[in-house]
């Protein structure tokens, strides 16, 4: 038999979202070949079933969608004994992590195809080319290996989404009962993960998505994203919404439209936006936005110094005043924007690092007086292979790189790099990275992320309590007793566990 299992690794514990992305790659061959999925998250032993479905001999293709960080620690090894147990079945990886670091993933040995990019096309085209032994060079997105060559071939054109046909919802509610996958978050007791677009307009050479899109952007329409919500809201019980897209507020138009829709429904939402994009939002689609059920937008800040976001290669008119600016201005609605900041880019000397990372701190401390309801999240700068990036330059002439063997992704420094926790770049002292934690930890005891549903007012304050003297009079170090606190308290940082 010819089926397809659709892997989605562990990511998170304790903590479902709809498998987006398998989802799409399910609904790319629905009606043409047989699939099912394995969702890492739902199954104790994710191994197991894979092989119990592999012995049925019903399926011959496994497709794993591959994130960053944590989802490699199940990626791989299932990889690895599939491959030793069934050696005819092809392996397929797709997602960020593939896409940069196709090198290492197809000379490991145990992957036979990257999709380098949206798979709605390629996949289902790979599939028939391997099916009828037709050639393949010319499915575009495609990254393979022919003998000791890795054969790159040339990039599709974004698809139009509303194209595109509807994801199987209800064949993955047969697999595994939906309600799970709409979990209790700050925005709702059943908060439903949803992309509404693919890319990003933007550059930024910090960021995995710009190898991936190359600064192309496509969305659905305003209108075939209120259906399929008000679908899974009517069906399942849905109340609020993650949009899990790069860029959500691209345009205003669209989004003016989608808050319109949504407006009925009495359903809140969170997304992702760039601050220079939404700075020339009007005031009335402002408004619209907050009443519509837009509680919280994540912005990638990321320096308020001019000079690093120019290293960052950011784009755009963002600035540091600019982002002051925006956050002054968003007390005016209501909404909560959630700045990320990325601390700890390469500089010519060591001294230069540290004033850095010492004028970020300031920085940080400035948006929060002038507001305080800003959720502020911290990241160290992590390299990614983006060719031609003179930030990624920098980054090598530093002497970073990347593990030369799949397998060490998985050890415990490199899962923390991908979730730009530990740096393991050379230019950063330890003393620098104590400093950048020992910071976060006093900045996230005095004010406390409003997204952690778990930690009740008494906690909040005495946490407060605790961190005031030494957030106030920028005595940092050591802060031992914060860190004993969030760890009783089992404190949720949202950039690792979300909310």
């Amino acid at each position: 038999m010819n089926g397809i299992i659709l892997f989605n690794p562990r990511s998170a514990n304790a903590k479902f979202r709809v498998p987006n992305s398998i989802l799409n790659i399910a609904a790319s061959v629905e009606g043409q070949y047989t699939w099912t999925i394995v969702d890492g998250n739902r199954e104790l032993d994710p191994l197991g079933r894979i092989r119990q479905l592999l012995e049925s001999g019903r399926f011959k293709y496994l497709g794993i969608t591959v994130m960053p960080g944590p989802q490699l620690k199940q990626a791989i090894p299932v990889s690895k004994a599939i491959r030793g147990w069934f050696p005819d079945t092809k392996i397929i990886w797709g997602g960020y992590f593939p896409t940069n670091q196709f090198k290492v993933v197809l000379n490991s040995g145990y992957v036979d195809f990257v999709i380098n990019g949206p798979g709605d096309h390629c996949f289902p085209r790979l599939i028939t080319a391997l099916e009828n032994n037709q050639p393949y060079e010319l499915i575009k997105n495609l990254i393979y290996k022919s003998g000791d060559r890795i054969i790159k071939t040339i990039k599709e054109d974004l698809i139009e989404q509303d194209n595109l046909p509807d994801l199987p919802y209800d064949k993955l509610a047969e697999i595994y009962p939906m309600e799970k996958y709409l979990g209790r978050t700050y925005l709702g007791q059943k908060t439903l993960a949803y992309h509404s677009s693919i890319g990003c307009p933007f550059t930024c050479s910090f960021c995995a998505v710009v190898p991936t899109y190359e600064a192309r952007w496509k969305a659905k329409s305003a209108q075939r994203v209120y259906n399929d919500i008000k679908y899974i809201k009517d069906k399942w019980g849905a109340d609020a919404i993650e949009f899990h897209d790069n860029n959500f507020f691209v345009s205003e138009k669209r989004t003016v439209e989608f808050a319109r829709l949504i407006l009925p429904e009495k359903m809140n939402w969170w997304g992702m936006a760039r601050i220079d994009t939404m700075h020339k939002f009007k005031d009335s689609s402002l408004a619209l936005i907050r009443e519509a059920g837009c509680k919280i937008i994540f912005f990638g800040a990321e320096s308020g110094n001019n000079a690093v976001l120019k290293q960052m290669d950011k784009g755009g008119t963002q600035t540091g005043d600019q982002i002051a600016e925006f956050a002054e201005r968003m007390k005016k609605f209501g909404i909560i924007p959630e700045y990320s900041f990325v601390l700890g880019t390469p500089a010519p000397t060591p001294a230069e690092v540290e004033a850095q990372i010492d004028f970020e701190i300031e920085f940080i401390k400035k948006i929060k007086r002038i507001n305080p309801g800003t959720e502020i999240v911290l990241y160290t700068y992590s390299p990614v292979a983006t060719e031609g990036s003179d930030l990624y330059n920098q980054a090598l002439a530093k002497g970073f790189k990347f593990p030369e063997e799949l397998e060490d992704w998985i050890s415990p420094a490199w899962e923390n790099f991908d979730l730009r926790k530990n740096p393991l770049t050379p230019w950063l002292t330890p003393a620098m990275i104590d400093k950048i934690k020992n910071f976060e930890t006093v900045l996230n005891g005095y004010f406390p992320t409003v997204t952690d549903i778990r930690l009740s007012n008494f906690k909040r304050k005495a946490i407060r309590l605790v961190a005031g003297i030494r957030y106030n009079t920028n005595l940092h170090r050591y802060p031992y007793e914060i860190k004993l606190l969030h760890r009783m308290w089992n404190y949720r940082q949202p950039e690792i566990q979300g909310f």
